[in-house]
């Protein structure tokens, strides 16, 4: 898979594996100055880059664990996708979800992107579904 990547004049860090086993390479804030997040604000953080990717594959933008457990920062929509035929800049939806006010720092790294290969479903409509086991037990009905 080949992920063709445009840099606008505000990137300073390519996306990056740090290990060899590494599923989500690292995006960074490509910002000129510090962003204050107070405790429970949102923003937009641009990472100065666009991206081309291959027929049949998503970008999924997840949440760095290490913010996410020392500081409270995560996304606002959890896994952000970019579908394969957006050519904007990807920006990363931020929020504070601690009660300590928190400085994103220019090219820090704020988000993963991982790249997943995905199939379109074919919709067939029916009157009836198949039966299993849990049948229609929700949340909370295998357990805990």
């Amino acid at each position: 898979m080949i992920l063709k990547i445009e840099r606008l004049e505000n990137n300073r860090v390519l996306p990056e594996y740090k290990t060899e086993g590494a599923a989500g390479m690292d995006l960074c804030a490509a910002i000129d100055t510090p962003v204050v997040l107070k405790p429970f604000e949102r923003k937009l953080i641009p990472t100065g880059l666009k991206i081309e990717l291959e027929h049949g594959y998503e970008a999924q933008i997840r949440p760095r664990s290490g913010l996410s457990i020392k500081h409270g920062i995560t996304l606002i929509n959890c896994v952000g996708t970019i579908d394969e035929d957006y050519r904007g800049e990807v920006c990363v939806p931020v929020v504070n979800i601690s009660n300590e006010v928190y400085t994103i720092q220019p090219d820090e790294r704020i988000a993963q992107m991982l790249i997943a290969k995905v199939e379109q479903a074919h919709i067939e409509v029916v009157t009836e579904l198949s039966s299993t086991q849990r049948g229609t037990g929700g949340f909370g009905s295998t357990g805990k």
